[in-house]
């Protein structure tokens, strides 16, 4: 099966992907990842990749698109990958199509976790951390036992910037903005499903696997 995974930060995309990893043996595939194993083995693309990185600079489609290209050439993509953060634009979409085609390969499904924005706000401005002891609560799902204070040493809470409202809206609004075209592209390929994300983890998992079994019937 070779799947793609979508969701906005907060989404609990890394939940499910270890849980399809664990069932159905694919890989998980991030972009990150890939660019330090390429770096870290010294392959061309990898050394090109470093230089661009090094200077602060984004990565070019063709470089990232050689990088995708020699990782899913690995004996352990087989039986299939999940892709995680690849494609992030309609030019990497199209690259990563004619890929495929010429590995005579095609996408099964593209996966979209869908999650309220509000919702998001919740579980993405909830954290709040321990600048002593560095133990992380969340307000809703792992509140300190006594508000405000960490539960090790008693001292005060503090929420990161990159935790604040304002932040985290801006946050979202950019993803939200760089996720729609790939969103429309590959529902007009016919590869997008949507997976409705505000339930529990274990029901959210239970709708993918129910659309996973039909690929390995």
């Amino acid at each position: 099966m070779n799947l793609i995974l979508m969701g906005l930060p907060g989404a609990g995309k890394g939940t499910q992907a270890e849980r399809i990893v664990e069932k159905y043996e694919v890989p998980h595939i991030s972009t990150g990842d890939m660019f330090r194993a390429a770096i870290k083995g010294e392959t061309e693309l990898g050394l090109k990749a470093k230089s661009f990185m090094d200077a602060g600079e984004l990565v070019p489609d063709e470089v990232t698109i050689g990088i995708v290209r020699e990782r899913l050439s690995k004996a352990d993509c087989e039986k299939g990958f999940l892709l995680d953060g690849f494609p992030r634009t309609v030019a990497q979409a199209e690259a990563l199509e004619d890929m495929l085609a010429s590995m005579e390969r095609k996408l099964d499904y593209v996966l979209n976790i869908d999650v309220p924005e509000q919702l998001l706000m919740d579980r993405l401005t909830g954290r709040r951390v321990s600048p002593t002891s560095g133990k992380t609560y969340h307000m809703i799902y792992n509140p300190p036992k006594v508000e405000g204070k960490c539960d090790v040493d008693g001292g005060e809470l503090i929420q990161r910037d990159d935790d604040k409202p304002e932040t985290v809206k801006k946050r979202l609004e950019v993803n939200q903005q760089q996720a729609q075209p790939l969103i429309d592209f590959y529902t007009e390929k016919g590869y997008l499903r949507t997976i409705d994300g505000d339930q529990d983890i274990n029901k959210v998992f239970e709708d993918l696997d129910e659309l996973l079994k039909g690929l390995n019937a």
